[in-house]
């Protein structure tokens, strides 16, 4: 069972990103890997984060990061085939936004292969990727047009993208809110900013990986949506993943680009996510089917995996059918 201290009242170390506020409960000591990670949630509004931070972020995602959770530079093809079934899902979410030719932009594009969906379909794409091995790669294999670094030091001019999306980047920074600030600088009037983060109020993972070293931020619908507000944005929409693991918001410009609230505080969001999760634990879990289901769901993947991509001479073929095969399909 994940080790959680005492909930009284501490000083939090970093002050929350959200309403400022530094008195804090600790949810947990340790986190997924058994290594100290002081995890804590404002009592003020909510929001949970890593206090303080396990790692110097810039450094951490620009060098370490792709090695420590994929041991490798560049993609391994297995890492293709699902990050391409996953950008055919995040596609699905947004289509409805593409009828017609739109300059996007993808932060934090990874291997690439979301925003070389979206090239394929004819858009207008920018890409940023702080990794300088996944972007070199990404680059080369797919000739995408991206920016090597972070998105808070981007060149991108303002007011210039119809679409922004950043898919679980959100959580990895150090100052959320002064990356949505960014984002909502750089998006047309009219435009659209889809924000996906892990959901802190999912129970479909073990109770002891519900924190995690990578993760500097947690957020729930209400935290996303109130620094959203902050940063001069309005949530029009939200989706939750089928298990509960994600949250999806789409967000336009406030109508002054700036936000006119003052209060950041969120009434009872604090207790209602202690309540989560203290609730969720071990026993619970393995009590309900969603471990076993997941287990066989990784297995046959892995195998399906193994079988589908050996007949590939290179990753961009890989994807190219994947991508061809949807089309014909009209998932696409």
């Amino acid at each position: 069972m994940q080790n959680r201290q005492s909930l009284a009242s501490e000083d939090a170390l970093v002050p929350c990103n959200l309403c400022g506020n530094t008195r804090v409960s600790i949810l947990a000591s340790r986190g997924r890997s058994g290594s100290a990670l002081r995890t804590v949630i404002c009592k003020q509004c909510g929001l949970v984060w890593s206090d303080p931070f396990p790692h110097e972020p810039r450094h951490f995602y620009e060098n370490e990061y792709r090695l420590e959770y994929k041991n490798t530079f560049s993609p391994k093809p297995k890492h293709i085939l699902r990050a391409g079934k996953i950008a055919l899902n995040r596609y699905e979410k947004i289509k409805h936004l593409l009828s017609s030719r739109q300059t996007i932009l993808d932060v934090g594009t990874g291997g690439g292969e979301f925003a070389y969906l979206l090239k394929s379909l004819g858009h207008n794409l920018h890409g940023i990727e702080p990794n300088k091995g996944y972007a070199e790669y990404s680059v080369a294999e797919y000739d995408l047009n991206l920016q090597i670094g972070f998105i808070q030091e981007c060149s991108f001019k303002v007011n210039a993208f119809d679409v922004i999306t950043i898919w679980h980047v959100l959580e990895h920074t150090e100052d959320p809110f002064l990356v949505l600030s960014k984002l909502q600088s750089l998006l047309n009037p009219q435009g659209i900013l889809i924000v996906e983060v892990p959901n802190i109020e999912a129970v479909c993972q073990s109770p002891k990986s519900t924190f995690h070293e990578a993760h500097l931020f947690n957020f729930n619908l209400n935290t996303l949506t109130k620094l959203g507000e902050k940063a001069g944005l309005i949530a029009e929409n939200h989706l939750f993943s089928e298990d509960g693991g994600n949250v999806t918001i789409f967000f336009h410009k406030a109508a002054n680009g700036t936000s006119q609230a003052q209060e950041w505080s969120l009434t009872d969001n604090a207790e209602r996510i202690l309540s989560l999760i203290k609730g969720h634990n071990n026993c619970k879990h393995y009590l309900s089917a969603v471990p076993y289901q997941r287990f066989l769901q990784r297995m046959y993947r892995t195998v399906a995996e193994k079988v589908n991509v050996k007949d590939y001479e290179s990753n961009k073929l890989l994807l190219d059918d994947l991508y061809r095969n949807c089309i014909n399909k009209g998932k696409v």
